[in-house]
């Protein structure tokens, strides 16, 4: 059955300890890998997880907004750094460096946001993840958003230009913009990902409507053939 505007009424379930959302959550659920498909997927009609990687001042949460919003099912947009802010008192500032709180802090911000996409997931609603993951450190690495979201989860990342990041990240403000130093020193090691075999987007030179048709296109030929990861 549908709402007007066809919206999917969801089902009539008591919300109570036991549930997370409208639909029962069992411990450990999942997103399955999907198996590889024989005839090319319709990638806006398609229900998916996308995990979009890159550096500070790469475009992520822009283009994950505008990809989310524009989409022919219900999507969702979960923001790292976002849940990462909901800490206000004793928040582990990442201009501060990276020690022992930050990292307890971000753990947490990927397991709630694990939880958020598998909850929506078995709701019926899509999502989009963004966060800046790195390909030589396991603490901040796939490997744990693979345990909180699933092995169906699709990650493509975002790499424009070094000088790209840094006209981005001078137009910040606030927890979210870092020194000239820091912002090099990421992107240097977020070249990493070239030969990992995840579909990697150069949006230097393209705009956001751009890099959302590419983001597409990544994640139709990941659910046609996906990525080893």
């Amino acid at each position: 059955m549908q709402q007007p505007g066809g919206v999917p009424t969801p089902p009539a379930v008591p919300l109570d300890g036991g549930t997370a959302g409208y639909l029962r959550l069992p411990p450990g659920h999942s997103v399955p890998a999907p198996a590889p498909a024989t005839v090319l997927p319709d990638v806006h009609h398609a229900g998916v997880a996308v995990l979009l990687i890159g550096p500070a001042g790469a475009g992520k949460t822009t283009v994950a907004r505008f990809w989310a919003d524009r989409r022919q099912v219900p999507t969702a947009h979960i923001s790292l750094d976002d849940v990462r802010e909901w800490v206000r008192s004793g928040f582990a500032d990442p201009r501060t460096g990276w020690d022992d709180r930050s990292e307890a802090q971000y753990r947490l911000a990927r397991r709630t946001c694990g939880f958020a996409a598998r909850n929506f997931l078995a709701n019926g609603i899509s999502c989009i993840l963004d966060d800046a993951v790195f390909p030589d450190r396991p603490a901040v690495g796939l490997g744990g958003w693979k345990r909180h979201v699933g092995p169906g989860l699709i990650p493509v990342v975002l790499l424009p230009g070094l000088d790209v990041v840094l006209e981005r990240n001078a137009e910040r403000s606030g927890t979210r913009r870092l020194s000239d130093e820091e912002v090099a020193t990421i992107h240097g090691r977020m070249a990493g990902w070239y030969g990992s075999g995840l579909p990697i987007i150069d949006n230097s030179r393209h705009d956001v409507a751009t890099t959302a048709r590419m983001l597409d296109e990544a994640v139709t030929r990941s659910l046609q053939s996906p990525p080893p990861w």
